[in-house]
């Protein structure tokens, strides 16, 4: 079988797998979904999230063991990876190819000829690379999963393609239907890398793609590489409309970015003057990234020396925290959890209550695309017995956690359950604060035992609610001149009472337009002539020792927009200056 096919199997094969894993990273007990599957995989054999999580908090999580398996291969083979095995490339060659299609050879080897604008990866690299050995204090960024091409494929598939499917499908793959805040810029910025290979075959790969960089700086003192037979070749250029890295096999071949795709090699060369072997290649190589001028190289060091500190200027990371950074259960201090998240979306695909978010611009650019909760959006809060988002994370940016140490129980009675936030009742929004309307929702649903939310209950004469009675039969008042609303006032949170008696309150239990069939014989009211109708409001009140910040509350408040309680980040248990008064967080800290 000739190679190429072998590698168009291996890619189709990588493509299929995140695919699948991105699909059973779902919620459930079933054989396709999260049941075992190693859906960080491709993850794991990420280079540049090894040495990035590596770099930022000097430790490796086992997972990213692998990745040492992709430098090896590259050391030997050259970028393998990159031309077997990258989903995301798979993509961007296969739309090449497509883009190359009505083009004639001439203009094939214009569109893959090298341009020394592919030394941005390069650059781009050093930035990120600057960040993460930020060498003033522990404030080292990861911001690598931004561009780098898992991660982003992920997110991109998690966030924008799969919901989108499910959408045009009618049908969720999920336990719920997926929505995300800012879905639409993911599926942008992914559709836009995709179809700029129309221009330029594999455009991400050649210009943008920072492990590509990484790797081709590993590919440079590789054992195996594609030569060129000087003695035989008759300099046909046969070989260039269909090298995929733009490396000019036909002259001085560029290792480092060649993506060992063996086009040149198996397709193109049909006298076979082209050798994958040891010795270098007769017509010389280029082995050093190309064109990196010192200039260039000084300009991304300084960027990224300056990016560390102009990103935090505004404290968000320490004193000035955002209270509406709310993070999923098991995630570490914020500085850590920065240091280590990938931005890869897999513990916001898992969520079976779609409430984890990608954070936008509004959290700051560090915080970008990292899982924030939004409990407006999905099916419910936080859930207490879940906590499938630590065990998918695969970088441990969220630790893994049991329930019961989730909840504080058993052998974690003693610290107390996780604490992501606290509920405030916003009391200009509430409806027994703000309008006189009872509801108790927030109460019902609060999960904890005994409730964080608990309520004070208010008699308040309604308005227009004081009336002179006309006669009174039996449990029956009739009232002079009313016009009540048939059936508002039978719902049981309303009384009557004599207006200077109150306390003599009689539940109505039914109504019609002009009167008022009471629980009780009003006898002993006397020769009462004037009476009020009194709304019971049971106005709620959060515990802030007992509140988890689960935000069930929230999402089923029934305000619509803005909800009368809402869940912010203090009081949180990874951060002990987070505690809501001053006394409490001087003892912590």
């Amino acid at each position: 079988m000739r190679i190429v096919i072998v590698r168009r199997i291996s890619q189709v094969f990588f493509l299929a797998l995140l695919v699948w894993f991105c699909i059973v990273a779902n919620f459930g007990t079933e054989w396709w979904q999260l049941r075992g599957w190693p859906i960080n995989l491709i993850l794991q054999l990420d280079p540049l999230v090894a040495i990035g999580t590596l770099l930022t908090t000097h430790t490796l999580y086992a997972g990213l063991a692998w990745a040492l398996v992709t430098i090896i291969v590259t050391i030997i083979f050259g970028r393998i990876f990159c031309g077997w095995v990258c989903p995301f490339g798979t993509l961007h060659q296969f739309f090449g190819w497509l883009g190359q299609l009505p083009r004639n050879h001439k203009q094939k080897i214009e569109a893959n000829r090298f341009r020394r604008a592919q030394v941005i990866k390069y650059y781009i690299l050093l930035v990120f690379l600057g960040m993460m050995l930020w060498p003033w204090g522990r404030d080292r960024i990861l911001q690598s999963g931004l561009l780098d091409p898992i991660p982003f494929i992920h997110r991109s598939v998690n966030m924008a393609v799969l919901p989108a499917v499910e959408m045009l499908l009618g049908k969720s793959l999920s336990t719920a239907p997926r929505q995300y805040e800012g879905g639409w810029v993911l599926g942008a910025l992914f559709f836009a890398t995709i179809f700029a290979n129309f221009y330029i075959p594999r455009f991400y790969c050649r210009f943008l793609c920072p492990l590509g960089a990484l790797l081709g700086l590993f590919a440079r003192i590789s054992l195996f590489r594609i030569a060129k037979n000087a003695r035989k070749c008759t300099d046909c250029t046969l070989c260039e409309p269909a090298c995929e890295g733009a490396c000019d096999p036909a002259g001085s071949i560029r290792i480092s970015e060649c993506l060992m795709c063996f086009n040149c090699l198996d397709d193109a060369c049909t006298k076979k003057f082209l050798e994958y072997r040891i010795r270098e290649s007769d017509g010389g190589e280029v082995k050093l990234p190309p064109d990196l001028r010192r200039r260039g190289v000084l300009a991304s060091l300084g960027a990224s020396l300056l990016a560390v500190p102009m990103m935090r200027l505004n404290g968000s990371v320490h004193t000035n925290t955002n209270p509406l950074l709310v993070r999923p259960p098991g995630s570490l201090p914020e500085p850590e959890f920065l240091q280590r998240c990938i931005k890869c979306g897999e513990c916001m695909r898992v969520c079976p209550t779609n409430v984890l978010m990608p954070a936008g611009l509004d959290r700051g650019f560090e915080a970008l695309w990292t899982p924030v909760l939004n409990f407006r959006i999905g099916t419910s809060g936080c859930m207490p017995n879940c906590v499938a988002c630590g065990h998918v994370c695969p970088t441990a940016a969220i630790r893994p956690l049991t329930v019961e140490e989730k909840r504080g129980v058993g052998q974690y009675a003693e610290q107390g359950p996780i604490r992501i936030g606290t509920a405030f009742v916003d009391r200009s929004r509430c409806l027994p604060w703000a309008l006189d309307t009872p509801c108790i929702v927030c109460e019902e649903v609060c999960p904890v035992t005994p409730k964080a939310i608990f309520v004070r209950e208010e008699y308040q004469i309604i308005r227009e609610g004081v009336f002179h009675v006309e006669t009174i039969r039996g449990r029956e008042v009739i009232l002079k001149n009313a016009k009540l609303p048939v059936g508002r006032y039978a719902t049981g949170d309303y009384f009557l009472a004599p207006l200077d008696q109150r306390e003599a309150r009689l539940q109505i239990t039914n109504q019609t337009t002009n009167s008022l069939i009471l629980a009780g014989e009003p006898a002993q009211w006397g020769e009462a002539q004037r009476v009020a109708i009194l709304v019971r409001l049971q106005r709620p009140h959060v515990e802030p020792n007992l509140c988890i910040g689960c935000g069930i509350c929230e999402h089923d408040c029934p305000v619509s927009g803005l909800r009368a309680i809402r869940v912010t980040a203090e009081n949180e248990s990874r951060n002990p200056a987070s505690a809501l008064r001053l006394a409490e967080r001087s003892l912590k800290l």
